[in-house]
């Protein structure tokens, strides 16, 4: 299920982003809390952005959310690590772009983050293209172009 992020989802989501396994594969690093919830306290007040916590089995699992950079349509989700592995990272995706009608819609993955790349392409993304983040980091690009049902 897919909600509004609430402020109370806020610690859950914060120790969430801290799990270094997580932190590697996604290469992204962590915030410190001061950090975490400073970006957070933007993001809850952006009208332009969509933001939805994942909830399951009445838990808060993760986080989505879509935004527009550089002229383009973004989409960006994290999962905490104990609910790898059960398929809620492609039902959230699929659920939350029934609700995000832009199109073309992109995401940005590292490489090596072979879990996410096959969630994107379960849900209608195609690899676009490559280039290396700010970190430095090789990334993919996966575009969507029209909604696909998960395979």
């Amino acid at each position: 299920m897919l909600r509004e992020v609430r402020e109370s989802d806020l610690p859950i989501l914060f120790e969430q982003q801290l799990d270094p396994e997580a932190t590697q594969m996604a290469a992204f690093p962590a915030r410190d809390r001061q950090a975490f919830m400073e970006h957070w306290a933007r993001i809850l007040i952006d009208e332009s952005l969509i933001t939805r916590a994942i909830v399951f089995d009445g838990q808060v699992a993760g986080n989505i959310g879509s935004f527009e950079s550089a002229g383009h349509w973004q989409v960006a989700y994290w999962i905490g690590k104990q609910y790898w592995g059960r398929g809620i990272a492609t039902r959230a995706l699929s659920e939350f772009m029934r609700d995000v009608t832009e199109r073309p819609l992109y995401a940005h993955v590292a490489k090596h983050n072979t879990a996410s790349i096959r969630v994107l392409q379960k849900c209608g993304f195609t690899i676009c293209g490559e280039e290396r983040g700010d970190d430095q980091i090789e990334e993919f690009i996966l575009r969507l172009d029209r909604q696909v049902e998960p395979s």
